[in-house]
């Protein structure tokens, strides 16, 4: 009873410490939305601002709810079955369930079922899940022979990624490039809240049992990887689509929402969160049964964290659909017709902070602390994050303004973080690139995203928003690459420069503070 009692009041220390930081994660976005209803720039009735406040009080209580089921069973899950199967020293069943996890994980990924909802109109969700799946557990599969073979994290990302760009040239070739910012979107949209504490936990396992020189940095760089994947499969699926590339922008009006009721919503999360977590469940315990052999009370501890993220992802996703998506979609519309240039600015600030309230986020500046040994701290990820996610959505409005190709943004930007990758530390760059996947979470596609579709209907019609609203998700996965990068490279420079100034301490020092011994 005792025992029962001391673990009790574990998970509720806990519990307390998640809701104390998704408080001051999401309070700044609510407050800004609040702030903006008082101005002139929108109009947001009293009615939505109650369900509003109501939907951020939902989503507190799911982000702590999530990060506590994290670390109790996403991240240990992930951790057992890399050591596990690397310590069976069966590579062929390794990279079996890298795939199988990869595919059944990515289906289960909140984000990309917003995503394909969203998109509907011009392409098959189902198809899309699907080909997004196949995608990760093939570059996690990858990601996995790279860890096992200690291949280096920069030549590989340099080598797909001018693969991607090559294919993004022949899909503008075939005349159907306004699929090209949708496809770089399923990157970012596919490393959300279940892939990241698992994805991460697997190359830590793995990375910490085959051991070798440099095992911490070695064990990152699987989420960049498995970013790569989704875009190169969807844009070999974008070359295939057939028909009508007409956009038609969904419903966002809360009314229709709100005429079905809370419950109704809640309902069908559970049902959709319910179905693709069953599937990891499943896939874990048959794992579970033939190579792992955990104790019981890891079982227990395992089970009672999956019902945590059960319960916290359902919460969140019925917070963001019921309130945030809508709420977004209004002010984007609204605020380009009152002062596109005000948008702007709204869009890096709103950028600055929107990020704090990502559920993945956190799970990745815990992982980066602990590994690097505080080397690379919570506050320096966080601030360079919600800096690059800032600059991003900004630019992303900009480029919304003006009506310009993404590729004006994600070729330079890529060239950028693949050439700073060779100047800075190599644990940077592998941070860097898992960073740009996890700062693109649900909270991206289903708050910012709205917001820049409500903007292009306003400045450039319903019929741009395939070409100029969708690729925003594909900035916010970018920016950190440069601004994490960034700080390693300061880091080096520092470290030149105390190097610089010792030595010319030693050269300047006089020959009479020298001591001859005879």
């Amino acid at each position: 009873m005792e025992k029962n009692n001391a673990i009790f009041r574990e998970i509720w220390k806990s519990l307390r410490e998640k809701l104390r930081e998704s408080l001051v994660s999401v309070l700044p976005v609510s407050l800004l939305v609040f702030l903006l209803s008082v101005t002139p720039w929108v109009d947001i009735p009293g009615k939505e601002l109650a369900v509003f406040g109501g939907a951020a009080i939902l989503l507190v209580i799911g982000i702590s709810l999530f990060n506590l089921g994290a670390d109790m069973a996403m991240t240990p899950m992930g951790q057992y079955i890399g050591e596990g199967l690397t310590k069976s020293r069966k590579l062929g069943i390794l990279i079996s369930v890298s795939f199988m996890m990869g595919l059944l994980i990515t289906v289960a990924e909140p984000d990309l079922a917003v995503l394909a909802g969203q998109v509907s109109a011009v392409m098959n969700g189902t198809l899309l899940i699907l080909t997004v799946g196949l995608g990760v557990g093939l570059f996690l599969l990858l990601g996995v022979l790279k860890i096992v073979f200690h291949a280096d994290l920069t030549s590989i990302l340099l080598f797909f990624y001018m693969l991607l760009f090559c294919l993004a040239a022949l899909l503008i070739d075939s005349g159907k490039g306004s699929f090209l910012p949708m496809s770089f979107d399923s990157g970012g949209v596919t490393t959300g809240p279940i892939t990241v504490p698992f994805i991460m936990a697997l190359g830590v396992g793995i990375a910490l049992t085959v051991g070798g020189r440099g095992a911490s940095e070695n064990s990152f760089g699987l989420i960049a990887l498995c970013s790569v994947g989704p875009i190169a499969a969807v844009l070999l699926l974008s070359m295939m689509a057939q028909g009508d590339l007409t956009y038609a922008v969904p419903d966002y009006s809360m009314e229709a929402i709100l005429e079905e009721g809370a419950g109704a919503l809640l309902g069908a999360k559970l049902l959709d969160v319910g179905k693709s977590l069953v599937l990891i469940v499943i896939f874990f315990f048959v794992l579970q049964a033939l190579i792992l052999k955990l104790p019981r009370t890891k079982i227990i501890q395992i089970v009672i964290g999956i019902l945590w993220t059960l319960v916290g992802l359902v919460l969140f996703l019925a917070a963001v659909e019921m309130a945030f998506m809508p709420i977004g979609f209004k002010i984007g519309a609204q605020m380009a017709d009152f002062n596109p240039v005000l948008l702007i600015v709204f869009a890096f600030v709103i950028g600055n902070v929107v990020v704090l309230a990502e559920p993945a986020v956190h799970v990745l500046n815990n992982q980066v602390a602990e590994i690097t040994g505080g080397e690379v701290s919570k506050t320096q990820m966080m601030l360079a994050l919600s800096i690059g996610v800032g600059v991003s959505i900004g630019l992303s409005v900009l480029r919304v303004y003006f009506g310009f190709s993404l590729l004006y943004y994600l070729v330079p930007g890529y060239l950028l973080s693949l050439g700073l990758s060779f100047f800075v530390p190599k644990l940077y760059t592998a941070i860097a690139f898992d960073s740009g996947g996890v700062a693109s979470g649900p909270l991206t596609s289903s708050f910012i995203l709205p917001l820049v579709i409500g903007a292009c209907c306003t400045l450039q019609g319903e019929s741009a928003v395939l070409d100029f609203a969708f690729g925003v998700v594909a900035m916010v996965a970018m920016t950190p690459l440069i601004t994490i990068q960034s700080l390693g490279f300061k880091s080096v420079m520092s470290v030149r420069a105390r190097d610089n100034a010792a030595i010319r301490r030693i050269l300047s020092a006089s020959d009479d503070q020298i001591i001859y011994f005879e």
